[in-house]
């Protein structure tokens, strides 16, 4: 995950300002140890801190359009990028980078594209021909962003917290699924799938097209041009990752450049059942697989480096974050520059241990409903910024926003939790993927 810190309209093109936020944006290069970069335009500041993914070679940051009169920065990935530029064939592309569509489809769409991108996102973007600028951040907010207000009258964007609380009168976390335009000064809803209302959905539980829609949610995310991995911990969720990413990975991109042998990382306390379990599917998936152990000591020893970058006193999150943190960086030592991991599964099926106590179906869905909204305060919070604090990228094709729309239109009756039935939670996820002629999981799972 990249770094973004923007500073909009703040009546102050001086020299000592544009220093200011190099300063802060500094604060940000754990995310983005590859390059950086400031542009500059009268009282408009865009800088960057880019961890390179995509195109590592020409996709440096600010990105412009053709004329170089509209400029973004960006943290994020755009999956459906090559569809995009087919769409925008008369335009002329400066990169390769998958963000580089981003500028150009603002030219032909206005602030109406953002819906348009299948990825993970936060940007900033600037028309100079106006002044006007448009933020936004991705459907659930898998990507971190905050926004600020100086007593100036400016607005601040930042990706982390410690780029803009000092200079800021007010700052608040940048809501998911929103864009902010200077032109209506305010706020607006982009992403609205039907599920949102959390109205009761009614189409029939086909496993089949549940399982396709997960393939292609995490087959898209085989996406990059540097070396990658999976996160295994031996539950269903990650098994499931790493067992599609391994059997569709050989013929793709990334395979040509760095082999079709997927690799796969764990952590855990010497001895912890987690170790087994991943150890099991690893030998069963065929992954190169790196086992790394922390001590207790070890994790009460980087507690105030967790809280300083994940930016939360939530006991659980810290707790979740601290062996994800501390394994990051073994990850980032061996080359791995981004992974894949199993986050949204529980809130999306309903696989914490209290959801067995749902009264009806109804209830059951509506919780689902609430716990993906508030994913982007707890759990992909963790995710992006335990990783990118070692400038490490994380991928979670359970919240691809395609399979959310799928998983989420199904009945719930499908989803209750029913032992005296046999089924137990994410019951549809399991059967899902339940092939005997080609497992992709061994049947402990």
């Amino acid at each position: 995950m990249c770094g973004i810190l923007a500073v909009l309209g703040c009546s102050d093109d001086s020299q000592a300002k544009r220093v200011r936020v190099l300063e802060l944006s500094r604060r940000l290069k754990h995310r983005g140890p590859d390059w950086s970069g400031l542009y500059q335009h009268g009282d408009c500041y865009l800088a960057h801190q880019r961890l390179a993914i995509i195109d590592p070679a020409s996709g440096d940051q600010p990105l412009f359009n053709e004329d170089k009169s509209i400029v973004v920065t960006v943290n994020g990935e755009i999956y459906n990028h090559e569809e995009l530029r087919k769409k925008l064939a008369h335009h002329k592309f400066r990169t390769g980078s998958d963000c580089d569509v981003i500028a150009h489809l603002y030219e032909e769409y206005g602030e109406d594209f953002v819906d348009m991108l299948d990825g993970i996102f936060s940007f900033v973007l600037l028309d100079t021909r106006d002044n006007s600028f448009v933020v936004a951040r991705d459907a659930i907010g898998v990507t971190s962003l905050y926004i600020g207000w100086g007593l100036d009258g400016s607005v601040w964007i930042s990706s982390e917290l410690k780029g803009l609380n000092d200079d800021c009168e007010h700052f608040e976390s940048f809501p998911p699924g929103h864009l902010y335009s200077s032109k209506s000064g305010g706020f607006r809803r982009w992403y609205n799938p039907p599920w949102f209302s959390e109205a009761i959905p009614s189409v029939p539980y086909d496993p089949l097209v549940l399982r396709r829609a997960f393939e292609n949610a995490v087959t898209k995310r085989l996406m990059t041009d540097v070396p990658f991995g999976v996160l295994l911990s031996g539950g269903l969720d990650s098994s499931l990752v790493a067992s599609i990413t391994a059997r569709y990975l050989a013929g793709t991109k990334a395979a040509k450049q760095w082999g079709a042998q997927l690799h796969s990382f764990c952590v855990g306390l010497e001895g912890s059942p987690d170790l087994k379990a991943a150890r099991e599917v690893a030998d069963y998936l065929g992954t190169v697989h790196h086992e790394f152990h922390f001590t207790v000591q070890d994790g009460i020893d980087a507690i105030e480096d967790v809280i300083y970058h994940i930016e939360t006193y939530d006991v659980t999150t810290i707790r979740a974050s601290t062996p994800m943190f501390l394994m990051s960086r073994k990850i980032k030592s061996l080359g791995v520059k981004m992974v894949i991991s199993g986050e949204g599964s529980d809130e999306i099926f309903g696989g914490y241990l209290y959801f067995h106590k749902a009264p009806d179906k109804d209830e059951f869905h509506r919780e689902t409903c609430r716990k993906i909204k508030a994913l982007h305060q707890y759990d992909c919070l963790r995710a992006n910024k335990a990783t990118s604090a070692w400038g490490l990228e994380a991928r979670v094709p359970f919240l691809d926003k395609e399979f959310i729309n799928v998983a989420m239109s199904i009945d719930p009756e499908a989803k209750m939790i029913k032992k005296d039935e046999g089924r137990i939670e994410k019951w549809v996820l399991r059967r899902a993927f339940d092939d005997e002629e080609h497992p992709y999981l061994p049947k402990v799972l």
